[in-house]
């Protein structure tokens, strides 16, 4: 089989395998697509070449002229990885007209024509150059994983495009993408499909043990694969913490000698990265261990078998919390379709999934974009210094939540990055140029400022990668300890190294000379880059703190920073009424003021409560910690007004009915007007709609009141009444029903419009008719009870009764009760309270 030729260049013999893949069959598709639309969707799967082919299949269109190409990439690796497979396609080395630029390195030239960048150095081009001045074409490759970055690119692209570079072509690229969306949002994009080419792959399910930790389950299906399968075994794995531990796992059992295990992770050195990526030239068999950036951004040659934990580690930002983390969850049916399909590129291969088939049809389809999961502070800043206020303002495949988008504003407000109207400040603009997050360059900047630059520096590195020791470490969640390991060398070595080149990075780029670290400023710096996150302990020598924003965190019990009063708290978890703290730094109190002094609020609250009626402090706080509070024997006028009026408001109008008659007055009132006579309506919800009316009478008339005042809302709602009304009231809603054997009952008028008094039938003898209530309007509703004071009979219509009820009523009773008079007509006996007189 001939080598591929492509505009010029030749594919070493060893890549004769490309040629078989369709991707070359529309590639001269994708030239015309964007010689004519300007930009395209080409949808192709993992391996068929498209990250290489088709940048290189571009450097002959009249069109690009002398303008670069940029790809993009989502990791560092993946940028790597395909600067130098194009380099080896023209038998070149990387920075000549191919190159590439990631964070802390770069290889790139006069020459070069096809850059290949990660997606945040795109966004530092666009808001150095919004027009992108000598790019002919930008290409977003693997676009499925729709990170932050992707899709602000291509937000800030598409802008570009439309406002200052017509010219500019865009080709999105991608395996499993839902491509018509995206080509929508191009403007009718047209859309390139390669169905490629792959052998089939058998998968099996292994799910692990309930009571099997996911290390072992991984060294035992290993085994297995060792055993059956030929060619290399690509383990897919959430991250560096599991990959290490199976390393080790595997390191000490009993794989036979010419297997090599090689860890992939995007924090490895490129070197370490080199290995796992490239087949052994010992020709030995591999056990490649990855996180997913093995599953679409890279092609490792030689795997004929995976085997999938089936995890993969995402962000997630908590609106209770206001922090983001790293989360473990399940991958998604196109995650694992294109896992397994890693073990089908050369040769008929093996999945093993470590999950049942039964959990494997309740895999969701896809996974969540990151632009609806993560913390925006870091897009809102980038928007921020793009000039643009409002995110609506930019084309989105799926726009930015409104909910993370005001904790970002308030962040980035706290971290003075924007003004008040959402400008972004002078600050600001030097927090983006940073690219880090925004409280990581705030902090950066303000340590640098204050001449602790070093520690910020290291503190910085410290928080952007891996913890560099183990969480269930003795020195628990103290960022101090942190900083000891880093200097003295212990913990991880792999990743304390990193930490410390990371550390160097940030001191050269703000030009800080390396001094001696004073680490009792930690928790000051952590203010600066945190200042939502102080938590203060709820109690002396308790483990339970409370944040600002008033959600519960807690250390563990044995915690040397138990013993702190105040900390800034990094990373806690959303679980429970208390979330578990996983790092922290204390901050000594004397400093809490120096950091927060313009935060912290000096309030005088005012409040009516139903145990203790008005009370006012004055309050020194923060958010939910309170410093201080002083309690106020006296508070002005309005204030108090204030206070009651919430109060009432929301509900607690019986906090202020301290009369024992002021509900039965209410309530004969409300009769009155149900019946049609003119009384004014007090019921609860108008006394609430109404409470600036009658309130202002209840308080005396001074600048300042007493917060030991009562409330007589009983005489301020009978003032209501002139004293005709008053005096009527008594007569036709009288308190209390007098019965014919002389008893005093008191009238209910819980049902407003049918009162009732509940008497023994004994006590009605001699009563001929109903009583009636409001002139004569309303009958009294009378609830008949037997001299056990058990019911017997209701009625409205006291006549009737006693023509027919009540001898139905007579034989029960009797029977019942033969020492009472049951006389045969009760219209003209004598009532009586009690039994039959002695003859």
């Amino acid at each position: 089989m001939r080598p591929l030729r492509i505009r010029g260049f030749a594919a070493p013999p060893h890549h004769v395998l490309l040629s078989t893949l369709p991707i070359e069959a529309v590639i001269p598709d994708v030239r015309h697509a964007l010689r004519n639309a300007g930009q395209a969707v080409l949808v192709a799967p993992p391996g068929a070449g498209k990250t290489t082919l088709v940048p290189l299949s571009l450097l002959g269109e009249p069109w690009l002229e002398d303008r670069r190409i940029l790809l993009l990439e989502p990791r560092r690796i993946a940028a790597r990885a395909a600067a130098a497979r194009m380099a080896a396609l023209l038998g070149e080395r990387v920075g000549e007209r191919v190159g590439y630029r990631v964070r802390l390195d770069a290889r790139v030239s006069s020459r070069t024509r096809i850059e290949v960048v990660t997606e945040g150095i795109l966004t530092r081009m666009l808001q150095s150059d919004p027009a992108v001045d000598g790019i002919g074409i930008v290409i977003f490759d693997e676009f499925h994983e729709r990170s932050l970055h992707s899709d602000l690119g291509l937000a800030f692209t598409l802008q570009s495009r439309s406002l200052l570079r017509p010219d500019l072509r865009l080709l999105v690229m991608s395996a499993t993408l839902s491509a018509e969306p995206v080509a929508a949002l191009l403007g009718g994009a047209p859309i390139i499909r390669s169905e490629g080419r792959s052998y089939p792959v058998e998968v099996r399910y292994r799910p692990s043990r309930q009571d099997s930790r996911l290390e072992q389950t991984v060294v035992d299906v290993v085994d297995e694969a060792v055993g059956e399968g030929f060619g290399d075994i690509l383990v897919f794995l959430p991250g560096e913490g599991e990959i290490r531990r199976v390393e080790a796992a595997l390191g000490s059992g009993n794989l036979p000698k010419n297997l090599l295990v090689a860890p992939l992770f995007g924090a490895l050195p490129f070197d370490m990265q080199a290995k796992a990526i490239q087949p052994d030239p010992h020709g030995r068999r591999r056990i490649v261990l990855a996180t997913t950036i093995a599953e679409t951004s890279l092609t490792i040659e030689g795997v004929t078998t995976v085997v999938d934990s089936g995890l993969t580690r995402v962000p997630r930002f908590s609106p209770r919390t206001g922090m983001q983390r790293l989360e473990t969850v399940r991958v998604s049916r196109s995650s694992a379709a294109q896992r397994a399909g890693r073990a089908g590129r050369m040769a008929p291969g093996i999945c093993y999934r470590l999950w049942s088939a039964e959990a494997d049809r309740e895999l969701v389809e896809h996974a969540r974009p990151e632009i609806l999961e993560a913390d925006l502070a870091p897009l809102l800043l980038e928007l921020a210094a793009w000039g643009i206020r409002d995110p609506d303002e930019l084309a989105w495949l799926d726009a930015p939540p409104a909910g993370a988008l005001g904790h970002a504003r308030e962040l980035l407000a706290e971290l003075q990055a924007v003004d008040s109207n959402g400008y972004i400040t002078t600050h600001g603009r030097r927090m983006a140029e940073l690219g880090a997050h925004p409280r990581i360059a705030h902090m950066l900047i303000r340590g640098a400022e204050e001449g602790v630059g070093t520690l910020a520096a290291d503190v910085a590195a410290l928080l952007s990668g891996r913890d560099i020791l183990p969480r269930h470490t003795a020195a628990g969640a103290d960022v101090r300890a942190r900083l000891d390991a880093l200097r003295t060398g212990g913990g991880d070595r792999g990743a304390v190294q990193r930490t410390r080149d990371e550390a160097a990075d940030w001191r050269r780029r703000l030009g800080i000379p390396q001094s001696a670290v004073d680490a009792s400023e930690t928790g000051r710096l952590l203010a600066y880059a945190y200042p939502d996150r102080l938590a203060r302990q709820r109690a002396p020598r308790s483990h339970r703190y409370l944040l600002r924003n008033g959600r519960g965190v807690s250390l563990q019990s044995q915690d040397a920073l138990a013993s702190a009063e105040f900390l800034v708290v990094l990373d806690a978890d959303d679980s429970g009424s208390d979330g578990r703290i996983y790092l922290a730094a204390e901050l000594a109190a004397e400093a809490v003021e120096d950091a927060f002094g313009g935060l912290i609020e000096q309030k005088v609250t005012t409040e009516w409560t139903r145990d203790s009626g008005l009370r006012a402090r004055r309050e020194k706080s923060l958010g939910a910690i309170t410093f201080s509070s002083t309690p106020l024997r006296e508070v002005p006028l309005p204030d108090a007004l204030t206070a009651i009026r919430s109060a009432v408001e929301e509900g607690a109008l019986d906090m202020l009915v301290i009369h024992p008659g002021f509900r039965s007055f209410q309530r004969r009132a409300l009769f009155l007007r149900s019946a049609g006579l003119d009384y004014p309506d007090i019921s609860d919800s108008a006394l609430t709609g109404a409470v600036d009316e009658w309130l202002p009478r209840l308080l005396p008339m001074r600048e300042v009141v007493s917060t030991d005042l009562e409330l007589d809302l009983h005489s301020a709602l009978q003032g209501v009444l002139d004293w005709k009304a008053l005096s009527a009231m008594e007569e036709l809603a009288p308190t209390h029903f007098v019965t014919p054997a002389g008893s005093r009952i008191e009238i209910d008028y819980e049902q407003v419009e049918a009162p009732a008094v509940s008497v023994k039938l004994q006590e009605l003898f001699g009563l001929a008719a109903t009583p009636r209530l409001a002139g004569g309007r309303v009958p009294l509703t009378l609830k008949l009870l037997s001299p056990a004071q058990r019911p017997v009979q209701v009625t409205q219509d006291l006549d009737s009764f006693w023509e027919s009820g009540y001898f139905e009523v007579r034989k029960d009773l009797r029977g019942r009760y033969p020492k009472h008079d049951w006389p045969e007509d009760p219209r003209s006996a004598v009532a009586s309270r009690g039994v039959k007189r002695r003859g």
